[in-house]
């Protein structure tokens, strides 16, 4: 197995570790053993991030669209040959099973890989003069970003922070989640081993309130992206507002399930049950709020309970786990908060619903049904393994329950009818929808939300264009 690795912070070329730093200890979530001490940066090292980011920026910005795409491909081709490493550096710390680690680990190379090609697109336009006279539209890298990814995906969204800015010729200051930064560091390392210069990716970790604040103060940033809470997101929403900083913000979600009843029972179960337990469900995308027509609602709960009863819930470092445990101690504790107040209120829990084991941070999978919409779990996402399922009868009262949050980031609905399938496509109000699918993203795809789910997009050309300006020049 591989060892946990020495943590540090990367700024202006340089590793750092503790020293006289704060610092923050990390865990394995599976049994509580201490990983490492995280250092965390204090005002000199955040006003040296800056600078660095400041001096790098105006270096990058005027590498070719050639130079940008072999760091980002050298980068992809990187994380392919250590794989292995960074999977395991990312379970010890996220708890996850190895298996889906290192699928993320080769998600976050192709989406590399993708923005190693797309930055060779970054078009603009000329327009129609008389002669003599010329006007062009060009694109521009907006500049120096300040970008804040959580601990649920430790590679991928890393990735997803530094891919399109990279891509574009913007620096940035990455400041990943303090719980998993193993796995972020070896992101960066792979672009700098690449031949990222110097300056253009700072690796940060502190208290996350000063970080923000102070990097979010300063004119030397542009743009703000930020993955997590809907909160935290208007928080950071204000703080950026004081000096008009370009935003990506992926927020909270709370994803809708709706399954009609001419859907494919045993094909919907299947799949519903893999993305429900992924990563213990600690996925924004994750499948939470089932709605399922009356017609099959008793045989769907009786189905999805006996399927997921049979997930192995253990260490992710084994084979034999299914599931994992749950990422830190605030979510087993949600989770008990949550179905006790569903109870209350009339769910029955149809499997699962309590802790896994006597060590850990382990929680069983868990059905309740029949649970109305007033309970807390039914407005408010939970961000773990419950699944709630509740009957509906129309398809005007499937759309109502789907659309009644201030949510948007993803849905889901399963139907065999192709005219259905049209119809709620465009009903629901969602930035991504899975129509007899659970995948939602693809290097190729945007990724982001609508109401207070966010607004703009990573992944695809629009994530590239999220770090683009647009510039007239008129010319007589």
């Amino acid at each position: 197995m591989t060892p946990y690795t020495d943590l540090k912070m990367h700024i202006d070329g340089e590793w750092l570790s503790a020293n006289k730093r704060r610092t923050h200890r990390v865990i394995n979530p599976a049994n509580g053993a201490t990983l490492g001490e995280l250092p965390l940066a204090d005002t000199t090292d955040l006003d040296r991030a800056l600078h660095a980011a400041d001096r790098g920026y105006k270096l990058w910005k005027r590498a070719t669209a050639d130079e940008r795409g072999r760091v980002l491909k050298g980068a992809a081709q990187l994380i392919r040959q250590r794989v292995d490493h960074i999977a395991q550096l990312a379970t010890l710390e996220e708890g996850k099973t190895l298996a889906e680690t290192r699928t993320e680990a080769l998600v976050a190379a192709n989406l590399f890989e993708f923005y190693g090609e797309e930055c060779r697109r970054t078009y603009g336009r000329v327009l129609v003069r008389p002669t003599g006279t010329r006007s062009l539209v060009v694109k521009e890298p907006v500049g120096p970003v300040a970008a804040f990814a959580p601990w649920n995906f430790p590679i991928v969204n890393p990735a997803r922070k530094l891919g399109a800015p990279v891509a574009a010729g913007c620096s940035v200051i990455l400041k990943p989640a303090e719980e998993t930064p193993a796995a972020a560091m070896e992101v960066v390392r792979a672009l700098l081993d690449a031949g990222l210069p110097q300056g253009v990716v700072q690796l940060v970790f502190g208290v996350p309130d000063e970080v923000s604040r102070h990097l979010l103060a300063s004119p030397i940033i542009r743009k703000l992206s930020f993955t997590g809470s809907t909160a935290v997101g208007k928080h950071l929403l204000t703080l950026a507002a004081a000096t008009v900083k370009r935003t990506t913000m992926e927020l909270g979600g709370h994803a809708p399930v709706i399954v009609f009843d001419d859907a494919d029972l045993g094909r919907t179960v299947e799949m519903l049950a893999t993305a429900k337990t992924r990563n213990s469900g600690q996925v924004c995308v994750s499948p939470t709020r089932f709605y399922v027509q009356e017609g099959i609602y008793d045989r769907f709960v009786a189905a999805f309970s006996e399927r997921v009863r049979k997930v192995n819930v253990g260490d992710g470092l084994l084979d034999t786990s299914h599931m994992g445990p749950m990422a830190n101690p605030r979510r087993p504790a949600a989770m008990e908060s949550f179905l006790a107040d569903a109870v209350s209120h009339g769910g029955k829990v149809r499997t699962g619903g309590e802790r896994h084991g006597k060590e850990g941070l382990f929680f069983q999978p868990t059905v309740i049904s029949d649970v109305p919409s007033h309970a807390r779990i039914m407005n408010e996402e939970p961000f773990g393994p419950v699944a709630v399922i509740a009957p509906f009868k129309t398809f005007d009262d499937a759309v109502e329950h789907a659309n009644r949050l201030p949510y948007g980031l993803a849905a889901y609905a399963f139907t065999e009818s192709a005219k259905r399938a049209l119809l709620i496509g465009d009903a629901i109000e969602s930035g991504m929808v899975g129509i007899n699918a659970v995948a939602m993203a693809a290097p190729d795809s945007p990724f982001g939300g609508v109401k207070e789910s966010g607004f703009g997009a990573e992944d695809g050309p629009e994530g590239l264009a999220a770090c683009l300006v647009t510039k007239a020049i008129h010319q007589a």
